[in-house]
């Protein structure tokens, strides 16, 4: 078939390489959100999917929103078959979903008609899921609501931030992203409705969302903090400025610190939550590098009976 791939940041590079290394279709051009602002000088930056693009000497086309004319008139002079989607970052106008004759097809990563939405890993492991994966969709002009052409399973590790799960789901999507392209062109696969029962919504992840609770269980406090990683940041205050929870582990062991009360040893750092403590490994704080947080409280010089969230 000819494609026209969709996606915008690092996490939609996988599914483009395996659809570039397959062989059987051509991606004749990429739809990619417009160049950002990025750094310290805040210079325009093309997103990475457009970065592969140009290495692989392929059309890129950046609409500032794909309604505009110009962009559908050389969507339809193209004239893709199909046009897989992984992370574009906006809303297709039915305008633009009628134009290949076999539609836009979404690879989420979700088992679907779970977490639909912008953040679907962040909030299952927010959510202590134990099994995510990813799933091949035809899309409609509902959230993340079309039939399902295919899945992948994955286990969440208990260790695993959204970065580390989103990593392995990218390559394991980008499989089944080009398994899906196959079998539509073939004809052996059909997109099955997704069951009326089950459904979550996974919305972005804000910079509230990602202020710890002392005062919840450590296990709450622990898939926060790792849900939130790498953005947007786990996050609570000491003596009236942001700290960033970069990595924390819980320790059931301990149960005498009320939440948010500091213990802090030579080489240790405990922070008390509504069960028992958790250790804080990496923190961040405002203005600095993550460092490790035994060195942190070295610095600031912790005393006896001071707390986190204050």
């Amino acid at each position: 078939m000819k494609l026209v791939f969709a996606g915008t940041p690092e996490v939609a590079v996988p599914a483009l390489d395996a659809l570039l290394a397959s062989g059987r279709h051509e991606v004749a051009a990429v739809v990619t959100r417009p160049d950002a602002p990025a750094g310290r000088g805040r210079r325009l930056v093309a997103s990475p999917v457009a970065e592969r693009a140009e290495e692989a000497g392929i059309e890129v086309l950046k609409p500032a929103r794909p309604r505009d004319p110009e962009f559908l008139e050389r969507l339809e002079e193209i004239a893709p078959d199909c046009c897989p989607v992984v992370a574009y970052g906006a809303l297709l106008p039915k305008a633009a979903l009628d134009i290949p004759a076999r539609g836009w097809v979404n690879l989420h990563f979700s088992l679907l008609p779970a977490w639909r939405g912008a953040a679907p890993v962040q909030h299952a492991i927010m959510a202590g899921d134990e099994i995510t994966g990813a799933a091949t969709f035809l899309i409609e002009e509902g959230l993340d609501s079309g039939p399902v052409y295919g899945t992948v399973t994955e286990v969440i590790r208990p260790t695993d931030t959204s970065g580390d799960l989103l990593t392995r789901l990218a390559f394991a999507g980008a499989g089944l992203l080009a398994a899906t392209m196959d079998g539509i062109e073939d004809g052996t696969l059909t997109a099955v409705p997704q069951p009326a029962d089950g459904i979550s919504l996974a919305p972005k992840v804000t910079v509230e969302d990602a202020h710890v609770d002392w005062n919840t269980p450590a296990l709450r406090v622990d898939r926060v903090v790792r849900g939130c990683t790498p953005a947007p940041g786990a996050w609570t205050t000491f003596r009236g400025e942001r700290l960033k929870i970069v990595q924390a582990a819980p320790v059931p062991a301990m149960t005498e610190l009320a939440p948010g009360q500091l213990s802090a040893g030579k080489n240790n750092v405990y922070a008390g939550t509504g069960s028992y403590a958790v250790e804080l490994l990496w923190v961040q704080p405002q203005g600095k590098k993550p460092m490790r947080a035994a060195d942190w409280a070295r610095g600031v010089r912790i005393t006896a009976g001071e707390s986190v969230g204050a």
